[in-house]
């Protein structure tokens, strides 16, 4: 079974424009160290009735926020964690203009690691 790298972020939804460039960008550094897929999500349908916890409600988004939800595919943990240090190696990430240009608030954003269970 695969591994999944999953995180979810609030972000305001004029950064989102800013966001997506800087999602590029990761995409294409993971798929090219190695990741099976690569998916950026902004949130359309949130206050839907089908859980107790809605994503507004658990990232105790803001007025002019929104969610964005997005993971990574790699064949294991053990490939993750390659992928991940090769990405985490790479130039671009240690640009200090790229961290402040960073369009969210990363203490707020929830990240994980996860081991798939049922795969299509």
């Amino acid at each position: 079974m695969s591994y999944v790298d999953g995180f979810v972020i609030p972000i305001r939804k004029k950064n989102l424009k800013v966001y997506r460039t800087m999602a590029q960008w990761g995409k294409k550094a993971w798929m090219k160290y190695g990741a099976l897929d690569y998916k950026e999500c902004v949130g359309d349908d949130m206050k839907n009735s089908m859980g107790v916890m809605t994503f507004p409600k658990l990232l105790k988004l803001k007025s002019g926020e929104t969610a964005v939800f997005a993971y990574i595919v790699f064949r294991s943990r053990k490939h993750r964690d390659s992928v991940n240090k090769k990405v985490m190696s790479d130039p671009a990430m240690n640009d200090p203009e790229m961290m402040k240009k960073m369009p969210f608030d990363m203490k707020r954003m929830v990240y994980g690691g996860f081991n798939v269970i049922v795969e299509a």
